[in-house]
């Protein structure tokens, strides 16, 4: 796996069609398709079509219904230059080689069509549990995600290894992934820490944490 997190994307040596235009902005070169998030296109020159993008099977589709997983996605078609963004997020690149890397559902903003998809269950996790279902993206090809904030990447073999579910931008798709329950008696009386769960990470890989755990949701006024 090549990212500029490892000081190995020479894109001199890898295709050349997805580049940043600056830290919030991907450039794609654009000759073919390019799956990418749903309303992030902030400019293009040439000739785009734009098409909505299913489940792509009864299987995801399923998944995606039961768990609101996965990242709203429209299917680009076209030959120029596009520039995709979100929110001004700062926007990272991964250029998978044959490998899998999972990815935060609402991290996601782009990736090379040729690259198959699936949404995954964190294991220990129910299915009430919001924010514990994520995608995973395997095959050769490129990745972008976005993280508020400048992320931190941190190498699970370390040691034992915790992460917000909103923070956890995304890891390496062969570490063992549950759930740490941090619940103490003070929280049935309303005294919680307000951290009563983390996604725990072990195993050889790594995981990209953002310095957010997501947009702030406005108290509902009387």
């Amino acid at each position: 796996m090549r990212s500029s997190f490892f000081g190995n994307l020479d894109q001199g040596h890898l295709p050349g069609h997805f580049t940043l235009q600056n830290a919030k902005m991907l450039r794609v070169h654009l000759n073919g398709e390019v799956m990418a998030r749903q309303g992030s296109m902030v400019a293009f020159q040439g000739q785009m079509d734009f098409d909505y993008e299913g489940a792509g099977g009864v299987g995801r589709f399923l998944k995606k219904m039961v768990t609101g997983e996965g990242a709203p996605l429209m299917r680009v078609r076209g030959q120029g230059v596009i520039f995709i963004a979100s929110n001004a997020d700062d926007v990272h690149l991964f250029y998978l080689e044959n490998e899998a890397l999972t990815v935060n559902g609402t991290n996601l903003l782009a990736f090379d069509p040729q690259l198959t998809w699936d949404i995954q269950r964190v294991q220990g996790a129910g299915v009430a549990t919001g924010g514990l279902f994520n995608t995973t993206i395997t095959g050769t090809g490129w990745v972008a995600v976005t993280a508020h904030g400048a992320p931190v990447l941190l190498d699970t073999a370390q040691a034992p290894t915790f992460a917000d579910s909103q923070s956890a931008v995304c890891w390496s798709a062969g570490l063992q992934v549950g759930v740490n329950r941090t619940v103490k008696v003070a929280a049935l009386i309303g005294r919680g820490s307000g951290e009563a769960a983390q996604l725990a990470f072990r195993g050889e890989g790594f995981v990209l944490v953002q310095a957010s755990e997501g947009p702030i949701v406005p108290h509902a006024s009387g």
